[in-house]
């Protein structure tokens, strides 16, 4: 058959939406979807959220497209392409988390500064027994950074690679993580958009290999009780007008070499810290990874080579100079995510935050931070509505809709636990 489309956005619930469109939709084009779409919560509920205009008829948005942003897809004979979100007048969406990066990027670019993104994905990987029941992925013997049949012993993460490296992704690394059977997931550093697009294109095309070895991958924070967290750590630097790293003042990294551009996005991260976390860890779910001692971002502190803060200060130098933000999990939509974690920095630069004092304890026995997020969904919520300035950064009606979604979250998952919170959320995430 010739060749077709595959149109996709991501959506509040970071689940990949789209449809399988003719060869003659290969170009610059466009396709309509329900625009209240944003009011379907995981469980299918249809739900009167703001801007979804559930009650106003269920009217269309516009996904556009350019051509050049068509690429080859890991099916057969299917091009893939992500989109920007339009109203039925023709105008941005607010509800569009890729149209809330751009504005992030466009924000710092009028600072002539254009951010550059990496982005280290976690993922447990689980299989269904005799009975259909979902248990951990059988890999005797791995370890952390283990490789090979004893960490993957299906070698799915092989095919991963392969099609990865068929289709252009740009890989820095796969591995076994602490927690047999978990997996982290890295793309080497891009422009803000050109990354997320890249990382929300991989992570569905890593989950959709998975499942061909019977293997469902799942992105979500927590979904093995007794093992560690998955994060979606958020690394960025920014390219000045000259092209050098903008965050780099020399060839040595580390907190004693950070300049006043670093210092003000720390600031920044620090003082939105709890209102941000409503944004970037938006599930029941996150709050069980998001504790103290648990290496997850869950302080409001910051510190250099210290996996145990919640911005981490990268002793590298030069071309490599960055910050790293940890609280971040794959709940989220990444294009959001990223977003808010941008408007943030920016935030601090532009505001003079006085930054805290560096951590200085272990994160483990002592800690020097005395704040961290909220511990559960509800007053992440609540948390957020009263960081105004940031909502109205991000963008105060994709940040209504999703207020009201996760409100609603809350009560849904109230009466889950152990399996059953799991499997509420392990098929989308």
């Amino acid at each position: 058959m010739k060749d077709r489309l595959r149109a996709l956005y991501c959506d509040h619930l970071s689940i990949m939406r789209g449809k399988m469109l003719p060869n003659h939709k290969i170009g610059d084009d466009s396709t309509r979807f329900c625009r209240s779409t944003f009011g379907v919560h995981y469980d299918r509920d249809l739900l009167n959220a703001p801007g979804a205009m559930t009650y106003q008829g269920l009217p269309d948005m516009e996904l556009k497209w350019r051509h050049d942003d068509i690429r080859q897809g890991w099916d057969p004979h299917t091009q893939i392409v992500l989109g920007d979100l339009y109203d039925d007048a023709g105008e941005p969406l607010g509800l569009c988390p890729r149209g809330a990066l751009k504005r992030a990027v466009a924000a710092w670019e009028a600072h002539g500064l254009r951010p550059k993104v990496g982005i280290e994905l976690e993922a447990f990987a689980l299989q269904a027994d005799e009975n259909g029941r979902l248990e951990p992925y059988d890999t005797p013997g791995a370890v952390v950074y283990g490789t090979g049949p004893f960490a993957d012993p299906l070698r799915f993460n092989d095919r991963i690679w392969e099609m990865a490296e068929e289709l252009g992704f740009s890989l820095d690394m796969i591995t076994a993580e602490y927690d047999a059977p978990q997996f982290e997931y890295t793309l080497t550093f891009d422009d803000a958009v050109k990354a997320v697009d890249d990382i929300v294109l991989f992570r569905l095309m890593a989950r959709e290999i998975a499942l061909e070895y019977g293997i469902i991958l799942t992105f979500m924070p927590k979904p093995i009780a007794e093992a560690g967290g998955s994060g979606m750590h958020i690394n960025f630097s920014f390219i000045d007008e000259s092209g050098g790293n903008a965050l780099s003042s020399g060839p040595k990294g580390g907190p004693e070499h950070m300049n006043d551009l670093a210092r003000g996005c720390l600031a920044g991260l620090l003082h939105h810290h709890k209102g941000l976390a409503g944004l970037i860890a938006p599930s029941a779910n996150s709050y069980m990874r998001l504790q103290p001692g648990s290496l997850s971002g869950f302080w409001r502190n910051w510190g250099g080579d210290h996996r145990n803060v919640t911005t981490r200060i990268s002793s590298e130098g030069g071309a490599k100079a960055r910050l790293e933000h940890r609280t971040a999990d794959a709940s989220a939509n990444p294009y959001t995510a990223v977003a808010a974690v941008l408007h943030a920095a920016r935030l601090g630069v532009e505001t003079g935050y006085a930054l805290p004092p560096i951590e200085t304890g272990d994160g483990f026995e002592k800690t020097d931070a005395k704040e961290g997020t909220a511990t559960d969904l509800r007053g992440a919520m609540d948390a957020l509505e009263k960081d105004t300035v940031l909502a109205g950064a991000v963008g105060a009606d994709l940040v209504a809709n999703h207020v009201f979604m996760k409100r609603k979250e809350v009560q849904k998952t109230r009466d889950l636990e152990g399996e059953a919170l799991r499997d509420f959320y392990v098929y989308f995430i």
